[in-house]
């Protein structure tokens, strides 16, 4: 009888490693000039070289990862939590305390007070000012001529979620505001995240001028709406009447710094990514007529010919699927940061508590492993049949687990029912000077789009 016999040797599990760090850093800047200079081909490449990769944004150790299943189980973790230099870039704008970048007991009693209304049976209620809007961007467009796609969109996002989750009339002068203040800010704070500099963002350049003037409007258009609505004495059944009789875990008021930080996430993020996404749709019923005919065609065929309405949108399938294929290829929100909060692993790797999580909705919804044809736009790869073959976590325009989006089906109705009424009475044709390339910012945007509306 041997010793090993007696004493057989235990075999146990290698300890995970770090991932692979990912080529073509710099001195200082690390990866973040690949991510300043071409942000989508770079966090696309990644994939190539594994499921999970290390990244250096300056100083900072981060760690991408690249798969489907791998962004489920970011966002179904509670080992993660919503931090890291996507939300430090935009707490300038957010805060701290608002439902977008609140984490634990704070988070869960905030969504509890603005579920309510975003609940699918809440919706129907927004359906007539979703119409009007809707139709009167349609009129409007009659005999615009040249179409500046940037503020048109950005007009309709705001007005819908103005007038029917704070229930303001907040008209075009202050649609344009946020437009204007909005494109500056998001800019800005994309630039701030991949390329920390710090101090030298705080002197007093051009750009930093400019930024911080765009910001402060922004909070000044937020204090305005809020002190409106308390001058007026009046409590419609709308958010802005639930936050400002939202108790705190005490059963007292919340502070007025949680109001305001939870005015501008329900009115300045969601404003972006519609109208970003209606940027997008734009640009796709002019680059592809034959499913701008087909949404027509369907528009009719639901209506019979009368102007399409909100009870119509669950029945219009291909104009659905038209909107979600544009947000697969052109995700407003493209990239998305977490933290670990403990020691944990990750794709066979070992993650430090504190460590930062990187991923791109963008490369992940335009990987061939997940889609066929991956670049080439074809809504019908939603129908029922075939998009059953996406993996899972392959396309979630609106995040997954307790971190997904309350506003999903608020914003879908809305998309929907803009393209059904736009592509049923104009055909969209882009004009010379207009720019459909790919403007990254903190969401993506088409540089400058102008289109023709001709009328059907």
């Amino acid at each position: 009888m041997t010793v090993e016999s007696v004493n057989p040797s235990v075999s146990t599990a290698p300890e995970p490693g770090e991932p692979p760090l990912a080529g073509g850093g710099v001195p200082v800047l690390g990866h973040g000039w690949k991510l300043a200079r071409d942000p989508l081909q770079f966090m696309s490449a990644l994939g190539d070289h594994g499921d999970v990769v290390r990244l250096r944004l300056g100083p900072k150790t981060l760690y991408a990862v690249t798969t489907p299943e791998l962004t489920g189980a970011l966002a179904l973790s509670p080992d993660y939590h919503i931090a890291g230099p996507l939300w430090e870039s935009l707490e300038g704008l957010l805060g701290k305390e608002g439902v977008a970048t609140a984490n634990g007991p704070q988070h869960r009693r905030q969504r509890r007070t603005i579920q309510p209304a975003f609940r699918l049976d809440a919706i129907p209620a927004y359906g007539p000012v979703m119409e009007e809007e809707a139709h009167a961007l349609v009129e409007r467009w009659r005999d615009a001529g040249t179409i500046d796609c940037t503020g048109e969109s950005f007009r309709v996002a705001v007005r819908i979620a103005a007038r029917c989750l704070l229930r303001g009339d907040y008209m075009d002068e202050r649609a344009e505001r946020l437009c204007t203040a909005l494109a500056v800010v998001f800019r800005g704070m994309y630039r701030r995240m991949v390329v920390p500099l710090g101090p030298l963002y705080r002197l007093p350049t051009p750009g930093n001028r400019e930024f911080n003037r765009a910001l402060a409007d922004l909070h000044l258009l937020v204090d305005e709406i809020i002190a409106e609505r308390r001058a007026s004495g009046q409590k419609p059944d709308d958010l802005l009447t639930a936050l400002l009789d939202a108790k705190d875990e005490n059963g007292e008021p919340i502070g007025e710094r949680e109001i305001h930080d939870q005015v501008v996430a329900i009115l300045t993020p969601g404003s972006e990514t519609v109208a970003s996404t209606i940027m997008w749709l734009l640009q796709a019923l002019a680059e592809h007529s034959e499913h701008a005919d087909k949404v027509r065609d369907e528009v009719e065929s639901v209506t019979g010919g009368r102007p399409v309405a909100f009870e119509d949108v669950r029945k219009l399938r291909h104009t659905n699927n038209v909107v979600i294929e544009a947000m697969r290829l052109r995700p407003a929100v493209w990239i998305l940061t977490r933290r670990a909060v403990v020691d944990t692993e990750l794709g066979g790797y070992r993650i430090p508590a504190g460590a930062d999580i990187i991923y791109s909705p963008y490369a992940i919804q335009r990987d061939p492993k997940s889609y066929a044809r991956n670049l080439e736009f074809d809504p019908d790869r939603w129908l029922p049949e075939r998009a059953k073959d996406v993996p899972k976590h392959a396309m979630s325009p609106f995040s997954t687990g307790n971190r997904k989006c309350p506003s999903d089906h608020f914003s879908m109705a809305q998309l929907t029912l803009v393209t059904a009424a736009l592509a049923a009475r104009y055909r969209f044709e882009q004009v010379p000077g207009s720019n459909d390339a790919v403007r990254v910012g903190i969401t993506l945007r088409p540089h400058r789009l102008l289109v023709r509306a001709v009328p059907r």
